[in-house]
């Protein structure tokens, strides 16, 4: 698997995912961009899909066994908070009651979430949209 083409990929779709988020749905242009985020959004699907399922099967299997894997699209914040770094690189982190919703034995009074998250491309754990955790890293 090539990480770095993952990551862009990754990166360039939380542009789209943020885009979307920023423009007002009575906007004229929402539409099109809408259609334009499916589109890569299948694109993204077609190539790491099965790398990518694989690597929440085992997310899953440690840490919500219970629960059924997604897509890996499902995984993705409907908006990311971008932040540059010192050395000008792209920072991600998600705001409260993104990803997906798990049961975790572990946590079991607690809200459990599953985020894919760029820049590296991880899965990131968040408990009560707290204490974000690297759960799996790309490699």
């Amino acid at each position: 698997m090539d990480v770095k083409k993952l990551n862009d990929d990754l990166c360039e779709l939380v542009s789209r995912r943020n885009l979307l988020a920023a423009i007002d749905y009575n906007d004229e242009a929402y539409d099109q961009v809408e259609e334009d985020l499916h589109d890569f959004e299948d694109d993204f699907l077609e190539k790491y899909d099965e790398y990518l399922e694989a690597a929440f099967q085992t997310v899953h299997d440690k840490l919500c066994p219970d629960n059924d894997v997604l897509l890996p699209i499902a995984y993705i914040a409907k908006k990311y908070i971008e932040k540059t770094d010192d050395n000008g690189n792209m920072l991600y982190g998600v705001g409260p009651n993104e990803g997906v919703l798990v049961e975790s034995d572990k946590h079991l009074r607690n809200d459990v979430r599953l985020i894919l998250v760029p820049s590296p491309t991880r899965i990131v754990m968040t408990i009560d949209n707290t204490s974000p955790e690297v759960v799996w890293e790309a490699s």
